[in-house]
């Protein structure tokens, strides 16, 4: 405890606010003579957000150096890229230096970003905040992201439209057991429709064929290989042509017929 005092002591403490030089070397000789007296002194912890690129964990440690002894620093990385997503959380010694670094580094601008700083009390930390923090960093290698994001088949995309409204289902059930009378499009919405299954035309074509009432069917190879398999009749069936009954006319009819003509070709010749 007393090498990590002197050591700090003989760096020179500098407020980046000028007005404030004096009341910032104050407050740290007040915590750190508190410190010297082996007083209870909790950590403090500052959220660090819109950080610009290239501040990382050692950048940001060496950073936040000047105002304390920095503990450990946790910088939020993206699980795929490794990138930082931009905000931070650093842990220093004393929660009273912490307040002291959040109230100066707040909205200070680095690299054309306003730097956002706030201390979180410690009911507010969780327990795994800094989990892992002390390990180096190491990029993802590169083959587990072309896995994440490689083209599925059509297959495997059924199986994950499948497995996004198994979840949506159960998601609608637990909505209408808590009686919350609320409907949303969701996943079903933007799935594509079924497609229905769609006939041939060469399949229709048979059917045609063979069953439609058409006197003269397609003669399609099919057609003529069910004409094999029906069974053939030996027999040769005689066709019979039944014509209708020729009406013979009787004598006295013939003389009554010959009267009429005349006496229609007698007008004809009067007029």
């Amino acid at each position: 405890m007393a090498a990590t005092s002197v050591a700090s002591a003989a760096t020179p403490l500098l407020s980046l606010d000028p007005e404030r030089q004096r009341e910032f070397q104050a407050e740290v000789h007040r915590v750190r003579k508190a410190a010297s007296k082996n007083q209870k002194v909790n950590p403090g912890v500052v959220y660090v957000g819109h950080l610009p690129r290239g501040l990382y964990e050692a950048q940001l440690q060496q950073y936040f150096s000047q105002f304390g002894t920095v503990t450990r620093v946790r910088l939020s990385r993206s699980k795929k890229t490794g990138g930082s997503k931009g905000y931070a959380f650093v842990e220093f010694e004393y929660d009273e230096i912490a307040k002291i670094a959040a109230d100066t580094m707040n909205n200070y601008l680095v690299r054309e970003k306003l730097l956002k700083c706030e201390f979180m009390p410690a009911e507010k930390v969780h327990e795994n905040l800094f989990k892992g923090s002390e390990r180096k960093f190491r990029k993802p290698s590169y083959p587990a992201v072309k896995r994440y994001n490689r083209n599925r088949t059509a297959e495997e995309e059924e199986k994950m439209a499948e497995r996004l409204l198994k979840k949506e289902n159960k998601l609608r059930k637990r909505l209408a057991e808590k009686g919350i009378d609320y409907d949303f499009p969701g996943f079903s919405a933007q799935m594509p429709p079924i497609k229905k299954k769609m006939v041939s035309k060469s399949d229709s074509n048979e059917d045609a064929s063979v069953d439609d009432e058409d006197p003269t069917p397609v003669c399609t190879p099919t057609f003529f290989e069910r004409r094999k398999s029906q069974p053939e009749d030996n027999e040769d069936e005689e066709i019979i042509l039944k014509l209708p009954p020729t009406i013979t006319k009787s004598a006295p009819q013939e003389n009554e017929v010959a009267k009429l003509q005349e006496k229609s070709a007698n007008k004809k010749c009067k007029s």
